[in-house]
């Protein structure tokens, strides 16, 4: 009963009320609650019951969460734990702990632009993210044309790192009408080619793993696909790579690439048609998969959108999915824990292992050399710098564009304070417990 008047009053009242939801990471909350109190009311209550403390919590604002939040005690408790959000990813921090190191500065520099002589003299290839440093999604920041000519004309490589949903083709036009030059970039990368790949089983050809999940169900013929999707060429997404949409009852696997329609190969239920209902049906489907134990395929990391209002992307439905499988699972109807919970959500795109692997496995031999010779260029914490960290390379932090600038220019503290903020909440992050520092940083990308 305490759910459903929880939930009448929360669809009643606030609408809107799941963007919050998704933007607070369920992961914060869980650690507060045991599994088994919401096993019995299930997942949807404790979406709910989120919703509402959320929301409580957030009041006027949702962007400045982070600065908000006072976690000392949380985060220890998470540390002890080590707990990995993501199995590739949790090889990926083992593996690169000793490089981390080196990249982990207690400090970061600050630059002024990037004809830095150190920058210049340092390094060989710019790994540059797209919105947030290079554009706004609809124009290209002051100065950034004259800054990749200059790196052009300097010598140095530059590789496009996107954590967009969508082909390579598409980053192409782009880049074209924003007035770019695609041809000046040695690769352009993104999230959605290598989950494309994915779905055929052929992302080795691309320079990185296969995941065993897709691998295990495509040569036993299961390619049925339930998707949360963009609205634009979901349908052709996947049955171009050979799979068939069905409903959620029988599904083999759930891709989430976009927050504004729900496909089911028969009905598409759309967000900008009706919200309330885009959200009921989205909760309804996470229940059935979970119960299923459907595996999920998010093919953008990306759990806000850096612009008004930071709405959410299929990262933050990457979040919400692990913590429907979870709480159907865990004591005491199962044995699940949260950690195995994990392996059943993969995601591509910064800061995940796969990107890099194919960024960086053209740039010679010797692999320490190639990393320590390029550094990535990102707007956001989470994924652009803590993807730099557990590749192995130094990241430079362009802090007034993108998703913190706000933050950085009317927050206290400026940068420092919103970096401090960020590595207080990170076990509810990418960063996964572990404290990040950029290596450089500076307001613009700007020559």
């Amino acid at each position: 009963w305490q759910y459903k008047t929880v939930k009448t009053s929360i669809m009643t009242t606030y609408p809107l009320l799941l963007h919050s939801l998704f933007l607070f990471h369920l992961s914060q909350y869980y650690h507060y609650h045991p599994c088994d109190a919401f096993v019995h009311i299930g997942s949807s209550a404790a979406l709910s019951t989120l919703s509402t403390s959320s929301f409580a919590s957030s009041s006027s604002s949702t962007h400045h969460s982070f600065r908000k939040t006072s976690s000392s005690g949380v985060v220890g408790r998470r540390r002890s734990r080590r707990c990995i959000n993501n199995s590739s990813m949790a090889q990926q921090v083992d593996d690169n702990d000793a490089a981390s190191a080196s990249v982990v500065a207690d400090t970061f520099t600050r630059i002024d632009g990037i004809s830095s002589p150190e920058l210049l003299e340092k390094y060989d290839t710019f790994l540059l993210d797209m919105w947030g440093v290079m554009h706004d999604g609809s124009k290209p920041y002051e100065g950034v044309l004259q800054t990749v000519e200059e790196l052009k004309k300097a010598g140095k490589k530059m590789i496009i790192l996107s954590n967009s949903s969508k082909r390579r083709e598409n980053s192409e036009k782009m880049l074209v009408k924003l007035g770019f030059d695609p041809s000046d970039f040695d690769n352009i990368i993104t999230s959605g080619d290598i989950s494309h790949s994915l779905l055929q089983n052929n992302a080795d050809s691309l320079g990185c793993q296969n995941w065993p999940v897709l691998t295990d169900l495509i040569q036993r013929n299961k390619k049925n696909v339930f998707v949360f999707g963009s609205g634009v060429e979901d349908e052709h997404y996947v049955t171009s790579a050979g799979w068939t949409l069905t409903s959620i009852e029988h599904a083999d696997l759930i891709v989430s690439r976009g927050t504004f329609t729900i496909n089911d190969g028969t009905t598409i239920t759309s967000k900008n048609d009706d919200e309330m209902n885009y959200w009921k049906v989205m909760e309804e489907a996470m229940v059935v998969a979970a119960r299923r134990k459907v595996p999920m395929l998010v093919t953008n990391p990306d759990k806000k959108r850096p612009d008004a209002g930071l709405p959410p992307m299929p990262g933050a439905i990457g979040d919400t999915y692990e913590r429907f499988v979870w709480t159907h699972h865990c004591h005491p109807v199962g044995d699940m824990t949260e950690e195995s919970a994990r392996d059943y959500v993969k995601r591509i795109g910064k800061p995940f292992g796969e990107v890099y692997d194919i960024a960086l496995s053209g740039l010679g031999n010797d692999d320490d050399d190639r990393r320590s010779r390029a550094i990535m260029v990102g707007d956001a914490l989470e994924t652009d710098v803590v993807g730099g960290s557990a590749a192995g390379v130094d990241a430079l932090w362009v802090v007034k564009d993108g998703i913190h600038g706000a933050d950085v220019e009317e927050g206290e503290g400026g940068a420092e304070g919103v970096l401090s903020s960020f590595n207080g909440m990170n076990y509810a992050t990418y960063a996964y417990g572990k404290t990040i520092m950029p290596r450089y940083l500076t307001d613009h990308f700007r020559w």
